[in-house]
Parts: C-alpha cells; sequence; structure tokens
C-alpha cells in the first residue's frame, strides 16, 4: 500500500515546526528518520494531512557536552552514536545499545529522539535511557521543560507530549570510570523488536544502583534501588528472584513464561556489568 495524500513542510527552525505542529485545521504528524513512521504511513494506519519533516533543524542535531552530562539532539542517529560521533559520556553503554538496533540500514536514519516519542515498549532506548536516569528536553510555544524520561513514556505509544510540543534532546548523565553497565535482550532474529530487556546501572561514586526490566508490554519496571536485587556479595548474575518477580506483578507482567524470559534477561544484564 501506499499512504494517503498530504503536505509536506520541512522547516528550517525549531520554532516554525512548533507553529506547524500547533495547527489545529489539519492532522499533523512530526517525522525524522522515518523507520517506524515510514511503514504505518505506507499502511495508512496514520493517515496525516500534514507531514512535518524535522531533519532540517541544526538545533535537533546538535550535541553539547557538560562536566557532569551530554546532551544530545533529538535528531541525532542511532549511527552517530554507534560510530562515536557523539562523545560517550556513559563508558560505552551508549555506543552498544546504539550498534544492537536492528539493522545498519535502519541505524544509518532511525533518531534517538524519534525511538523515545514512537514510545515502542519493545525498543532500546526507552529502557536504556531509562536505566541512565536520562531527561527529555520538550519544547512548546511558551516554554522548554524537562521530563524524566521515566515520567516522558505514558503507555503503549502514548507520551506525555502536549499537541504543538517537540522533543529537542535528551540530557544523559555522565557515569564515573568506576560504574558498571550491563545490557541484554532477547530476540528471535537479529534487527527484530526486543521480547524482553534487562538492563542494569551500577556508580558506587554517584550512589546509582538501578534496574530495568524493559519490553514488558508497557513502560518498562524500573527498580530505583536495585541494591536489594543484586545482594551485598554482587556476585556476577545474582538476583533476588522473588523481589523481582514482585516487581513484575505489581506492574501487570504476570505469566509465569514472560517473567521467567524477562528474568533471565535481567540476571545477563547484571552478569555482564560483573564482567561475566
Amino acid at each position: 500500500m501506499k499512504p494517503v495524500r498530504f503536505d509536506y513542510a520541512r522547516p528550517a527552525d525549531l520554532a516554525a515546526a512548533i507553529a506547524l505542529g500547533r495547527r489545529d485545521d489539519v492532522v499533523v504528524k512530526v517525522i525524522a528518520g522515518g523507520q517506524s513512521l515510514g511503514p504505518m504511513l505506507n499502511l495508512r494506519l496514520i493517515q496525516p494531512d500534514l507531514l512535518v519533516d524535522i531533519t532540517a533543524i541544526a538545533e535537533l542535531k546538535r550535541v553539547e557536552e557538560a562536566a557532569d552530562s551530554i546532551t544530545i539532539g533529538s535528531c541525532v542517529t542511532h549511527a552517530d552514536i554507534e560510530d562515536g560521533h557523539v562523545p560517550d559520556v556513559t563508558c560505552g553503554a551508549l555506543r552498544a545499545v546504539a550498534s544492537g538496533i536492528a539493522y545498519r540500514a535502519v541505524r544509518n536514519r532511525g533518531t534517538i529522539g524519534g525511538s523515545l516519542v514512537h514510545a515502542d515498549p519493545s525498543a532500546d532506548w526507552i529502557s536504556a535511557l531509562t536505566a541512565l536516569g536520562a531527561s527529555v528536553i520538550i519544547h512548546g510555544a511558551q516554554q522548554e521543560r524537562r521530563v524524566p524520561i521515566e515520567g516522558f513514556m505514558a503507555g503503549v505509544f502514548e507520551t506525555d507530549l502536549a499537541s504543538g510540543e517537540l522533543v529537542s534532546g535528551i540530557q544523559i548523565p555522565r557515569l564515573s570510570s568506576a560504574a558498571r553497565w550491563g545490557y541484554y535482550k532477547t530476540c528471535r532474529k537479529t534487527g527484530e523488536f526486543a521480547h524482553a530487556i534487562g538492563v542494569y546501572l551500577e556508580d558506587p561514586e554517584r550512589s546509582v544502583c538501578r534496574a530495568v526490566i524493559g519490553a514488558t508490554g508497557g513502560k518498562p519496571i524500573v527498580f530505583a534501588d536495585a541494591n536489594a536485587l543484586v545482594g551485598a556479595g554482587r556476585s556476577p548474575g545474582a538476583l533476588d528472584v522473588k523481589l523481582a518477580r514482585d516487581g513484575m506483578t505489581a506492574h501487570g507482567l504476570t505469566d509465569p513464561i514472560d517473567q521467567q524470559i524477562h528474568l533471565a534477561a535481567l540476571r545477563r544484564a547484571i552478569a555482564r556489568a560483573n564482567g561475566s
């Protein structure tokens, strides 16, 4: 199939893009890499009157490094991160996640901001950035606001974005040299969306120990203080299964088989963080 007929605009600045997004006389969709939106257009799952292409906006491709964080523009591609064009302040975590997304052709065009706004629970960035404690920078007609990524995804394909707002960037905290990171996802074949994701971050110099279970069919499940999950011994792959199961059950992930698959992903993420 092919998309319905639509008008196309490619604004050169953020203000113009926001103004187009605020139009209430037409159905407006914003496109960046188009790796998710493109197929949806072709299948006519989405039928916009106006498609706003934001890839010409220089501000959305910026990379700003600070002493304690890095801000990545929403139109920075997965390949840019994978290839090291973005300083990795996460001890290799960003590059590792980016390199495992789908296929190289997808990574060449897909963007970090587009992935977050699409809000697919099985996508890599929503779980990985939640574990890293990132924040989403949102621009609207009147103001800029920052939302912790845990509060950005409201549900399946749903976000905290209001009408006319755009994600302009993602701020990611800098990890210390002592940080340990593990990421594992379960897929039936290379390039497929994950069926289970486990992420583990331990950064003792910043008093951070966080675990995330992703690809749950909804928002990622976050263990903000994961010390109890891994125990005092910090042995590779150690995991308090009951505590993890209780957390999944509380968030609606109750099927025993699904729980087991997600437990395995989290256990392997912890093991990777511990060098196994």
